[in-house]
Order: structure tokens, then C-alpha cells, then sequence
């Protein structure tokens, strides 16, 4: 009886590193979390959109060219000449330009360009976050599993356990409780048994949430990625590379150069204007029409709106910077934590090895004794849920030590495609930006946009 229970741990045991060759690794789980993430295609769409923001900026500054149709009726009366009708239309084209804006132009495009690069270290940011799912995704799925091996083979060899205690029984060496405890012991395995089944299609779940599909049989992780010698190493690199501090900066560029827009309000603008057309009246009194001019216009008194509207933009901009103060503050103290979460990870997995010995030692023993009679049947019982705890602890602390390094890289900000070598094409923000940077309307540019529109699928 002893050799077969030795034999049933033992094949379960080995049964978590045997893999199928063809099972899906951690690589080919983030691969398909970054092909598949509708959040990362809600993003890149949300780029797209501050992109054209730069378009529009552009486009403000370049010449509007109206066409112009209307139509009149005059009706007159007087009692020397009596009433008259007369009707009228004309066709024009009118065509106006800013030509001194005194910088509100350029600087509305530069801000605009500032919170595009803001909005890709969002993108960055958002890909992180996906892949640190895809991590806990991987991770969840195969502790699940794992559990569910253990709990079946508890529930085997408490089975086995079962039947010896009723062998022993009708022998007349050990007492009907001792039989009970088991039969107790034998459903509370399959009720644990059960909740380890939940919690593996729940992760299943996770997983194909993430990922787009069912996992299938996955391989062990492969061996911890690198993070950084120390803590404060780790704290230098977040600060250089965070999308999160990264993209407050921008926003900061971007909050600096609207209140310059702002002020800029105060001086007015010149434009010019000029437009053509053609007068229809009554028969014999058509004639065509042209005007050309120039107008500076400046805000004298407007109820103090101005004034209003540039503390406004003050206030925003002193608050980004504080966000940006913040932010920093925050990304430092996740990296921190992070670390802390790893060496405790570390330290968990150390002293849950040494558990899973002395409880294996310990639940033998017991056997053993209980065999020659020193032991009762729950002595065997309880070794043996120390021993499943125990293994179960391990399993858990390899996963947090697995999702915990990761969760320190996306601390540093090098969660990304391209720092993990994923080896895979990814998607570039900077084709959609210099196709449309320009506000093109019918060019090579255009051209080059609706390649780009085609590429990603969007036309």
C-alpha cells in the first residue's frame, strides 16, 4: 500500500514538468495578447485621432476657399411709382487667409504634436498592461492545473487511504471513527477537488480574454527575465524610460504652449481676403463682381474673457506639472514595491521547498508508523493535507515570483514587445503621423494615407 501511494505521488510530481512539445510556451502567449487586445486597438485608434489633431492645426493656417450662391427678392412701394418686385442672385468664390497670427498657429501645431507624443507613451503604457495580463494569464492557467493534479492525486490516495482504514477495521485494529475520519477527509479532498476545477476554467477564461483563444497545454516558464542589479538602478531606469512620466512631460510641453497660445489672443490677427463672382439681376443688369482686402483686428474689451481664459490655461498647466511631480513619486514607489514583491516571492519559494521536503518526510513516516500501529489514521490524514498545502504553497509562490519580475519590468517601463524580443512586427505609430502631419487632401501624401488606412485594416 505504501509503495503505491509513493508511486502516485510520484507520477503526479513528474507529471508537472512533462510537456507536450507542441505546448504553448509564454512567448506564444504574448505574442497572441498583443495580436489580439482590443484594448491596444482602442489606443492606437485614439492616437490616430490626436494625429489628426496636428492636421487640423496645420490646416487652420492655410487659406480658406468658400463657394457662395444667394438669392434675393426686393419688394418696394411707394404711392407716386406703385409697387415693384425685383429678384436677384449672385455666384462668388471668396477666398480669406490668416497672414499674422502672431504665433497662435505654431503654437496650436506644436502642442498638438507634444500630445501626440504624449498619446504613444500612453499607447506604450496600455501595451505594458497587456502584457503583464498575458503573464498572469499564462501563470493562472498552469497553477490552476497544477492544482487540479494535486488535488486528484489527494483525493487517490486518499482513497487508498480509505480502503486501508476499512481493511483495517474489519481486521478489527482500528475503530469505526478512524474510518469516518476518513470517508470525512475523502469529500472534503473532492469538494477542494471541485473549487480547483472553478478556478481552472476561470482562469481559462482570463486567458482567452486576454489572448483570443483557449489555452491549450502549456510549457514551464522559461527562466526569469533580467531587471536590474538594485533597487536604485531599477528606480534610474523607470525614471528615463516610464510611459507614465514620459507622457506627463509631453502633456506638460503641451499645457506650456497652449497658455502661450492663449496670451497670444490679446494681439489679434490680420487676414486677407479676396473673392470673385458673377451678379444676376433683372434682364440686361447682370455684371460681375471682385474685391480684395486686408484686416487687423484686435480684441479691445471683451468682459475680461481674456484674462480669464489665460489664468485658465495657467491653472491647467501648473497642474500637469504637479501630475508630473506625482507621477514620478508614484512610478517610484511601484518600482519599489515591485522589488520588495520579488525578494519576498524569492523567499517564498526557498522556504516553501524546504516545506515540501519535511512535509514528504513527515507524511512517509507517518505511514510508515501508522502501518506498525503508532499511528492513527488521522495522524496519516493530516500529514498528508500538510504535504498538499505545502506543494501548493510552492506552486503559488512560483507563479507570484514569475508575475512579480514582470510586474517589476513593467515598473521600469521595459514591459514592451521590443524589450522582450518577441520577435514580431509591431505597430508603428509614426506612419499614420507623417501621412497626415501635413493635412493632405489629394497628394502623394494622400496616397501614402490611404496605403497606411489599408494597412491596418480601417477603410
Amino acid at each position: 500500500m505504501l509503495q503505491r501511494i509513493r508511486t502516485g505521488v510520484l507520477v503526479a510530481t513528474l507529471a508537472f514538468a512533462a510537456m507536450p512539445v507542441s505546448a504553448q510556451s509564454l512567448t506564444d502567449t504574448l505574442i497572441a495578447a498583443y495580436r489580439n487586445s482590443n484594448l491596444l486597438e482602442q489606443n492606437r485608434a485614439l492616437l490616430r485621432a490626436a494625429d489628426e489633431d496636428v492636421a487640423i492645426a496645420v490646416a487652420s493656417m492655410r487659406p480658406v476657399l468658400n463657394f457662395v450662391a444667394d438669392a434675393q427678392a426686393r419688394y418696394q412701394s411707394n404711392q407716386q411709382l406703385g409697387s415693384s418686385t425685383s429678384l436677384s442672385a449672385g455666384l462668388s468664390l471668396v477666398a480669406e487667409v490668416t497672414l499674422i497670427d502672431f504665433g497662435r498657429g505654431a503654437l496650436a501645431r506644436d502642442a498638438a504634436k507634444a500630445q501626440v507624443l504624449a498619446t504613444r507613451q500612453g499607447l506604450i503604457d496600455v501595451e505594458q498592461r497587456v502584457m503583464l495580463d498575458a503573464v498572469r494569464a499564462f501563470m493562472d492557467v498552469r497553477s490552476a492545473t497544477d492544482s487540479v493534479s494535486l488535488q486528484r492525486t489527494t483525493v487517490r490516495v486518499i482513497g487508498q487511504e480509505l480502503d486501508a482504514a476499512r481493511e483495517r477495521f474489519n481486521l478489527g485494529e482500528i475503530t469505526r471513527t478512524d474510518v469516518s475520519l476518513a470517508e470525512a477527509r475523502l469529500a472534503a479532498a473532492r469538494s477542494q477537488l471541485a473549487a480547483a476545477e472553478g478556478e481552472r476554467e476561470a482562469a481559462r477564461e482570463f486567458y482567452k480574454l486576454v489572448t483570443g483563444a483557449y489555452p491549450g497545454e502549456l510549457r514551464q516558464p522559461p527562466a526569469l527575465p533580467h531587471t536590474a542589479p538594485s533597487l536604485q538602478v531599477a528606480q534610474d531606469i523607470a525614471r528615463r524610460t516610464h510611459p507614465l512620466i514620459l507622457q506627463t512631460q509631453q502633456e506638460v510641453t503641451a499645457a506650456e504652449l497652449n497658455a502661450q497660445r492663449v496670451f497670444a489672443q490679446r494681439h489679434g490677427a490680420v487676414t486677407g481676403s479676396a473673392s470673385i463672382g458673377r451678379q444676376f439681376n433683372d434682364p440686361g443688369r447682370d455684371f460681375n463682381t471682385g474685391s480684395a482686402g486686408i484686416r487687423y483686428s484686435r480684441p479691445l474689451y471683451q468682459g475680461g474673457q481674456l484674462n480669464a481664459l489665460h489664468r485658465q490655461a495657467n491653472a491647467r498647466r501648473d497642474a500637469v506639472r504637479a501630475a508630473l511631480h506625482q507621477s514620478v513619486a508614484q512610478v517610484l514607489q511601484n518600482v519599489a514595491i515591485a522589488w520588495a514583491n520579488v525578494d519576498v516571492a524569492t523567499a517564498r519559494i526557498t522556504a516553501s521547498q524546504q516545506q515540501v521536503r519535511a512535509a514528504q518526510n513527515a507524511f512517509e513516516g507517518t505511514r510508515e508508523e501508522a502501518r506498525l500501529g503508532a499511528r492513527t489514521t488521522l495522524d496519516v490524514l493530516n500529514a498528508e493535507t500538510d504535504l498538499l498545502n505545502a506543494r501548493t504553497t510552492l506552486l503559488q509562490a512560483q507563479a507570484s515570483q514569475q508575475v512579480a519580475t514582470y510586474n517589476l519590468l513593467a515598473t521600469m517601463g521595459l514591459l514592451t514587445v521590443d524589450h522582450l524580443g518577441l520577435g514580431i512586427p509591431t505597430y508603428d505609430p509614426e506612419a499614420y503621423f507623417n501621412a497626415v502631419r501635413n493635412a493632405p487632401v489629394v497628394s502623394p501624401q494622400g496616397e501614402a494615407l490611404d496605403r497606411v488606412l489599408r494597412a491596418i485594416g480601417r477603410q
